[in-house]
């Protein structure tokens, strides 16, 4: 037996995260879950707001959470991470039952830029949220769904049928080629509706509507001969969004400033949403703090200027395979440490100044480092830092643990990263580095 990873306490309850969060709605429910475990108080929006203290807001997808010490001045800065809880997979339509040739099947749409043909032939569940027609008035009731069994298959055409695939490549329609099959027959109209019916316990009529997609059973595991790397559903972006709560949950002592955490939902597909980077939550969220502390406008505007902004999001491992399509100077190895992310088009936000804080963190922590740039003839992706920092103005750096198979429906990192982010991140709300130099 191999000797025992003294990081597997950290990672293992990354794993479980991941693993109990197949949807955007149950990745905040698990963080919410957490943080109530460490003291936070879930606030509600439309209430007053309270003063000093532990608490968070959620809505959908998304959840900000903040810890402000008791006497901060209302212009104390914040030092704010921000990861998204959504990942590119396969949503069920309004109206999805079909069949073709005796198969029912159901209609769905991808969501952001999945790698779809890594969703072939896999056992697929389904999770989500179901809006419901209240029973005596009021407002829908939103109910968490999650169906962890095999439900759904996309069966690949037998290579007897496509004797070119392996030397011309697969190709796949999205609208033809990914309708998963998931019984036989012929479909009732409400077919989808009566078995969501049957897993929330309630009647058909009572459900108004539905988010709700599909999600690879295989297990989160270790992998490799010494399980230095971790395979895993969703590492994109749940790895940091777990990073962030375990940093924020165990950054105590004194300090100057106000440390919040932000997961937004709908990265994958432009954040332009209410919960999304580019809509108003965090700002909502940061103002109301400087308000509750009695702060006024100019109080606002002096606490957005010492505030400074992690965007943690995954970052590309070199791959063994593909060394072609890699910045020579700049490969990212996993359980080499968090790596700071660097686009002179500000695809990623950080600059030399900021940089610098995120050097200082790891240093403080005693973590390693590493720097990413892409390759100069490719088209750079993006994250939440540059959106971010065009809202509310404040410098913001983007960093990642590194990984292969990105938006693949099951990934790849390394063990040890996931202490190396935490404690990072932990230093960096305690205070590692300065403001000042801007």
């Amino acid at each position: 037996m191999p000797a025992a990873n003294p990081v597997e306490g950290a990672t293992d309850r990354l794993l479980a995260y991941i693993a109990a969060s197949p949807s955007p709605y149950h990745a905040v429910a698990g963080a919410a879950a957490t943080l109530e475990a460490a003291g936070f108080v879930e606030v509600d929006p439309a209430g007053a707001w309270p003063g000093p203290g532990r608490g968070y807001v959620r809505r959908g997808g998304a959840l900000v959470a903040w810890d402000a010490p008791p006497g901060l001045a209302a212009s104390a800065g914040f030092r704010i991470v921000g990861a998204h809880t959504d990942s590119p997979n396969l949503r069920v339509k309004p109206h999805p039952d079909t069949a073709t040739a005796g198969w029912r099947q159901l209609a769905v749409d991808v969501y952001g830029g999945a790698l779809v043909n890594s969703w072939l032939d896999r056992d697929l569940g389904l999770s989500g949220r179901v809006a419901l027609r209240p029973e005596a008035g009021g407002p829908p009731e939103l109910r968490l769904l999650l169906v962890d069994r095999p439900v759904l298959r996309l069966p690949q055409l037998a290579i007897h049928l496509d004797r070119e695939v392996n030397d011309k490549g697969l190709v796949l329609d999205r609208q033809q080629h990914l309708r998963p099959v998931w019984g036989l027959g012929t479909p009732t109209p409400d077919g989808f509706r009566r078995f969501l019916a049957e897993e929330l316990g309630v009647d058909p009529d009572r459900i108004l509507g539905w988010e709700v997609m599909a999600h690879d059973l295989t297990p989160p595991a270790y992998l490799g001969r010494d399980r230095e790397l971790i395979a895993a559903p969703r590492l994109d972006n749940l790895s940091s969004c777990w990073c962030g709560v375990e940093a924020l949950t165990g950054a105590t002592g004194e300090r100057g400033t106000v440390a919040v955490l932000a997961l937004f939902d709908h990265e994958e597909v432009g954040s332009s949403t209410a919960t999304g980077a580019a809509g108003p939550l965090l700002e909502g969220v940061l103002e109301r703090i400087v308000a509750s502390a009695g702060g006024g406008r100019d109080d606002w505007h002096r606490a957005l200027a010492a505030s400074v902004c992690i965007s943690a999001d995954m970052a590309h491992a070199v791959h063994p395979n593909y060394l072609e399509r890699f910045e020579p100077g700049h490969l990212l190895v996993p359980n080499g440490g968090p790596a700071i992310k660097v686009n002179v088009n500000q695809r990623y936000a950080t600059d030399d100044a900021t940089a610098a804080w995120f050097v200082a963190a790891c240093e403080e922590a005693g973590v390693p480092h590493q720097v990413y740039a892409h390759r100069a003839n490719l088209p750079c992706g993006s994250t939440i830092g540059p959106i971010t920092a065009t809202r509310l103005g404040i410098p913001t750096v983007d960093v990642g643990n590194p990984q292969l198979s990105m938006h693949s429906a099951r990934e790849l990192a390394g063990a040890r990263d996931t202490e190396h982010l935490v404690a990072a991140l932990r230093a960096f709300y305690r205070g590692a580095g300065s403001a000042s130099g801007r």
